[in-house]
């Protein structure tokens, strides 16, 4: 068995923590689409937009929440990722860590 040089067992400990970090931060399920296409589908960190009241965030354990949605960029973040969405409006809805936007309605 050949020994790992200092070098590979710092970087498969980083691996490990970052993994570990990654499972440790709690998420929810986001959908954002419209009639004809989704433009997200799966697990985030978070999801931001705009309303009448203003910018907000959704964060998982969110009350449940709906509202409409203003001219945006719709951000959804997810431990590798930003995404980020132009829209028109639409409409959020929020319950039990699952978000859904519907898109050009």
């Amino acid at each position: 068995m050949a020994k790992k040089t200092a070098q590979q067992v710092i970087a498969d400990a980083q691996k490990r923590d970052a993994k570990s970090l990654s499972e440790a931060i709690p998420t929810m399920h986001v959908k954002v689409y419209s009639p004809f296409k989704v433009y997200f589908d799966g697990e985030a960190q978070s999801i931001s937009a705009v309303n009448d009241t203003g910018p907000f965030d959704i964060l998982p354990q969110h009350h449940n929440f709906m509202t409409l949605l203003n001219a945006c960029e719709v951000i959804v973040r997810t431990s590798h990722t930003e995404e980020k969405m132009q829209i028109n409006k639409g409409v959020m809805h929020v319950k039990a860590d699952q978000v859904i936007v519907f898109l050009d309605v």
